[in-house]
């Protein structure tokens, strides 16, 4: 997963490259560039209301140890009308999930585990200002497989995008075949070595 092109060199998110890369058995790091200014992009991450738009509505209480509640509603983040491929159809309503936070340093890091505190993985996004621009990079840890390093990818890419895309004030774009494109995409990608 180390090559690029230079289409991904200089894709919609303005990044560096647009795919995650595999960073240990259980780890993927992604890296976008986001427009600014930091406090903006922190409030997309933490705020339940602006956080809906682009991955999931809930509370997060901002501290250490702080209750993180993920309510997911990924039809809403499609554009009206666009089909659920069948193998999303269980998903595409609503899903919920809790956590607890890990690290909070407003407005540049946050962490929390995903999943319960013991057998969860662990989900941290990093801010830093380039200029007006914001660089974020985001590590989802302790995964437990291939399987999963290759379902949170495909799902990480797509919702990556649709921050970008909120932030850029660009129109929805397809969802679902994106993310059954991404999820393959990242099939291919991701080494069978990186299985747990």
């Amino acid at each position: 997963m180390t090559t690029t092109s230079s289409q991904e060199k200089h894709g919609s998110a303005g990044t560096a490259s647009e795919f995650g890369h595999v960073a240990g058995p259980n780890t993927v790091v992604f890296e976008r560039v986001l427009p600014g200014p930091i406090e903006r992009v922190w409030a997309y991450l933490t705020e339940s209301d602006k956080r809906a738009k682009w991955l999931a509505a809930g509370d997060m209480e901002l501290h250490v140890g702080g209750r993180v509640e993920l309510i997911f509603r990924n039809s809403e983040l499609a554009p009206t009308g666009e089909p659920v491929p069948e193998r999303f159809r269980g998903n595409s309503q609503e899903m919920r999930s809790e956590g607890c936070v890990t690290r909070c340093e407003p407005p540049r890091l946050l962490s929390f585990l995903w999943g319960g505190a013991n057998d969860g993985s662990e989900i941290t996004f990093e801010l830093s200002p380039q200029g007006a621009d914001v660089r974020l990079v985001l590590t989802h840890s302790r995964l437990a497989n291939r399987a999963a390093l290759v379902d949170v990818s495909g799902g990480w890419h797509i919702h990556l995008r649709v921050l970008a895309d909120e932030l850029s004030g660009r129109p929805k774009q397809p969802f679902w075949s994106e993310l059954e494109r991404l999820e393959a995409e990242y099939d291919r990608r991701i080494p069978g070595a990186a299985k747990a």
